[in-house]
């Protein structure tokens, strides 16, 4: 990996030699640079908010005593802080400066409007900033995913409607008359999030459902919040700069649509398998638990069309921190999709039910997939927003290394301690004291492990705020060397 310190050039922004094609996305780059940094910027603060929050939890995680008799640092509250700071404040924001753009570039057209973009993301980020702050008053619900205060959520839906809405109409006024697959994973996602949080908040808060309809609907949101929002961003990121940096087509059109109407066919009823042992009909947990496993045909079809792309440019991969962080996050969605398949079999879900198993699984998942490829995104992004290259390859590689180290330090401890708790718990003869006990090694691996994480944060904050806040201009970046042809393929390879 020590070619990442070609890191600058691999990520000129102008690489092209097509002058027309270059001009017109340096328009569209124009017209879509104060959103997106608006977003990026409010992605990196909330980033590093949700880094301290977290560090406190995994301390309190052993150290209960650790600011302890502050009331509104107590453990549940910290930990739901931290929840929701990378939830809507980190992984939304950035989701939204990478799917509009995205969406910006495939459609070939400039952005109109942008202030109302940007008054849309006060909004939102006010609204997470009053939720946040709720919480940690003590007034947050008990639904795992939704824990801000009810009366955020009108404030949300609405930010929410004028950007989703934006995406819209940006696709349906394009200039290029392909479809490409990205842009149908981002229309997905764009149209199912409201859905989603509407009808949780109905049938939880607001009119609410009886008994255990409750547990189902909050399920059924935070299972779909993960496979039909930060998927299909994650999966639209991913074979948008797959291509695009490599300089070839994605290898098949057609197995990338049969991956997306896969998804959209069986995650929405996957995550009841989280309720197996419940007070459910049977056949709810078997929909559930069938659903889980025809998941794997989505995650095989998408494994090997982005492999197929990458086979044969492996040092390619090497050499850019766009595809370093992305080929990372694409590997993890495979593995933790097919680990998730696995967890829906009654015979795996009585050991990793309510132990620190599931907790792995989510973190590999929101991070190791979404946030990863996110990071991989941005460092594609914003040189062409700002005219600038990367300030430091030295952060760069700090980032990469401490950050994907350091959760796969956090994915295999909570994996393997979370294991062995669920063998102690289905064990009547180990005392509870005992099993909370031997999940102290485990938890101090988690806490070095956020400490990695942090430190890797820290370094990709210091570059990105470097890089927006210097005097940047065209003339910064051109003549640069090019490493990788980005832009010689136009949209060609995000077919």
């Amino acid at each position: 990996m020590s070619k990442i310190s070609n890191t600058p050039s691999s990520v000129n922004p102008y690489s092209t030699g097509d002058v027309a094609t270059r001009a017109r996305l340096s328009a569209i780059d124009r017209s879509m640079k104060w959103p997106a940094l608006f977003f990026l910027v409010s992605a990196v603060m909330w980033l590093l908010a949700g880094t301290v929050f977290a560090l406190l939890t995994a301390i309190k995680m052993t150290n209960p005593s650790f600011f302890g008799d502050i009331e509104w640092l107590t453990f549940g509250r910290v930990r739901s802080a931290h929840l929701n700071a990378m939830i809507y404040g980190w992984a939304f924001n950035a989701g939204f400066a990478v799917a509009l753009w995205i969406m910006a570039r495939l459609c070939r057209s400039e952005v109109r409007h942008s202030g109302l973009l940007l008054v849309a993301g006060a909004f939102w980020n006010l609204s997470v900033t009053a939720g946040i702050a709720g919480i940690l008053a003590g007034g947050m619900t008990s639904v795992e995913w939704l824990e801000m205060p009810v009366y955020v959520m009108p404030l949300l839906v609405f930010s929410y409607s004028v950007i989703g809405v934006w995406g819209v109409i940006a696709f349906r006024f394009r200039q290029s008359g392909h479809i490409y697959v990205s842009q149908w994973y981002i229309l997905a996602a764009l149209f199912w999030f409201p859905w989603l949080y509407t009808i949780a908040g109905v049938m939880i808060f607001f009119e609410p459902a009886r008994g255990t309809v409750q547990a189902v609907t909050n399920w059924w949101y935070a299972s779909n919040l993960i496979g039909l929002w930060f998927t299909p961003i994650g999966l639209a990121a991913a074979y948008y700069l797959i291509p695009k940096v490599i300089g070839r087509p994605i290898y098949s059109y057609y197995l990338s649509m049969l991956g997306f109407w896969t998804l959209a066919l069986f995650y929405s009823w996957s995550g009841i398998n989280h309720l197996i042992g419940g007070p459910l009909p049977a056949w709810v947990i078997t929909i559930g638990i069938v659903a889980s496993l025809m998941m794997v045909m989505p995650v095989v079809v998408t494994a090997v069309n982005l492999h197929m792309t990458v086979v044969g440019r492996f040092r390619q991969v090497f050499a850019s921190p766009t595809l370093l962080f992305v080929v990372f996050g694409s590997i993890s969605y495979t593995l933790v999709s097919f680990i998730g398949s696995t967890m829906a079999l009654r015979s795996v879900n009585e050991v990793t039910h309510f132990t620190h198993f599931t907790v792995g699984h989510a973190h590999h998942g929101v991070y190791a997939f979404y946030t990863m490829v996110m990071f991989g995104a941005i460092y594609f992004i914003v040189p062409r927003l700002v005219y600038r290259e990367w300030p430091s390859s030295a952060l760069i590689k700090c980032h990469f290394y401490m950050t994907a180290g350091g959760i796969t330090i956090m994915i295999l401890a909570l994996y393997i301690g979370g294991w062995r708790q669920g063998l102690s718990l289905n064990n009547a003869d180990i005392d509870f004291i005992e099993i909370v006990k031997s999940t102290i090694p485990w938890l101090h691996a988690r806490s070095v492990s956020g400490l990695l994480i942090a430190i890797g944060h820290v370094a990709f904050a210091i570059n990105f705020f470097w890089m927006v806040v210097a005097r940047h201009g065209r003339e910064d970046i051109e003549g640069a060397p090019t490493l990788l042809n980005a832009d010689a393929i136009g949209e060609e390879g995000a077919r």
